[in-house]
């Protein structure tokens, strides 16, 4: 029994099962005790009214015809099925009424024993509703009212049909719920089994694979959850399998030009030589920068180690930048001090990438421009080179993209742009490339304010 439909189906049936169980059990055991209630009664009742006709009958040591007909009396007033038995057992006398009942079928004796030792026996009788009686009202048909011993025994066929009543109510109950749990669990189930396929197939390999979340219940949110996560991996994935594609070809051209630099270098000449020699470092150079930014990259991008929640002064880093690359540093008022939190290593990173590009593809004017406001601030790198076309200005934040025409330089293998995002995204910043007034563009780095 594996199936979660049927477990859960079955705990729902079984559940209904002992709630009408217990329900039925607690019924009959209340009838039980208002049974007795009645029964204890009644008999108090009747022992009150043997109390009455002793005190009303003549002592023991009346003659027996007075103790008879005093009895007789008594039982004609009260309407009653009385007996009056000595001390021995024996019957002195006994009411009409006594002697109409006392061989009829279903009569109870309910014997009170007096305080001189004799015995009043009273006769109970149930008499089923709508039975005929003797005498005028009996022979036409007509039912009497009922007796005042008859009325216990009444309702206690009252309480016996309700309790059927009530124990058929109870059957219909419970199979109309067990039919109506049966389609809600199992869509609840089936729902969590495509939830099941959709996790098999994507981890067969279908990263694009997504299940159905439609619904606002928790396995709707189950099922969004995995979408998200799924969405995640297989951009992280793809990102990964697109920076090894990329890398493996930006590697060939220095391993290329290595290996031809090295074929030539021992039938060069001194002159050729130094001019050899100086390739091959330029292109080791090549090399390991790009080792650097790939292996900076697939760290960034797969979010392994937290950044260092140090504070960092971002204006001696611009400063610092922008001596080392020749930009022109404009810092606006109120900035003497300007900290972030993060990890300055990479915020470093992320501003002389920006420098580099600049200085690479933006002509020989680079501008380094610092804001701030409440919450953040801005770091502005603007130049006056071709600028970017609108439709590429999110896809040069891409790995390995580079605008259309631009050729390879040195150390420019369309990764610097990828690490200023990723550095950003880090420190839950931003970037993003506007057009600069008069030509050129403006790459807006933004970092919240520690």
């Amino acid at each position: 029994m594996k199936a979660l439909y049927v477990r859960i189906y079955l705990t729902v049936v079984l559940v209904l099962a002992a709630f009408a169980f217990a329900s039925a059990w607690l019924f009959q055991h209340q009838i039980e005790q208002e049974r007795g209630s009645a029964d204890a009664a009644a008999s108090e009742r009747l022992t009150a009214i043997a109390l009455l006709v002793h005190r009303a009958l003549p002592p023991a040591s009346a003659p027996r015809e007075d103790q008879a007909a005093s009895l007789r009396e008594w039982g004609q007033r009260l309407r009653m099925a009385i007996a009056l038995e000595d001390v021995q057992g024996k019957r002195i006398a006994a009411s009409d009424a006594f002697l109409r009942r006392e061989d009829e079928p279903g009569a109870r004796r309910l014997a009170v024993d007096l305080e001189d030792g004799r015995s009043l026996v009273i006769m109970r009788q149930f008499r089923p509703q709508g039975a005929a009686v003797g005498g005028p009202a009996g022979a036409q048909g007509q039912r009497p009212p009922p007796r005042r011993e008859d009325t216990f025994n009444l309702g206690m066929l009252n309480h016996r049909l309700g309790g059927e009543a009530l124990a058929l109510l109870l059957v219909l109950l419970f199979f109309a719920v067990a039919a109506g749990a049966y389609p809600v669990v199992r869509r609840l189930t089936r729902r969590l089994e495509g939830l099941q396929r959709g996790v098999e197939r994507f981890g067969e390999g279908n990263l694009s694979h997504r299940v159905d979340d439609e619904g606002k219940d928790e396995v709707a949110r189950l099922a969004a959850s995995f979408n998200r996560a799924a969405g995640q991996i297989e951009t992280l994935l793809r990102s990964h399998q697109s920076l090894l594609a990329n890398a493996s070809h930006e590697l060939r051209s220095p391993l290329a030009r290595l290996k031809m630099a090295f074929s030539m270098f021992e039938e060069a000449s001194p002159a050729q030589r130094e001019r050899l020699r100086r390739e091959i470092e330029t292109n080791i150079g090549e090399l390991d920068a790009l080792v650097e930014e790939v292996l900076l990259a697939s760290r960034l991008e797969s979010g392994s180690g937290e950044p260092h929640r140090d504070p960092v002064d971002l204006l001696g880093v611009a400063a610092e930048e922008a001596a080392k690359s020749g930009a022109e540093l404009d810092v606006g008022n109120g900035m003497s001090d300007l900290r972030v939190l993060g990890e300055e290593r990479l915020l470093r990173r992320a501003l002389r990438n920006l420098l580099e590009n600049a200085r690479r593809y933006g002509g020989g004017e680079v501008k380094l421009q610092m804001q701030r406001d409440l919450r953040e601030a801005q770091l502005r790198v603007c130049d006056r080179g071709p600028g970017v076309p609108p439709e590429m200005r999110e896809r040069i934040f891409e790995p390995f993209f580079r605008l259309p025409g631009h050729a390879e330089q040195a150390g420019g293998v369309g990764l610097g742009l990828s690490l200023v995002k990723q550095i950003a995204q880090r420190h839950q910043g931003s970037v993003r490339c506007e057009a600069r007034d008069g030509g050129g563009s403006c790459f807006v780095l933004t970092l919240p304010l520690g």
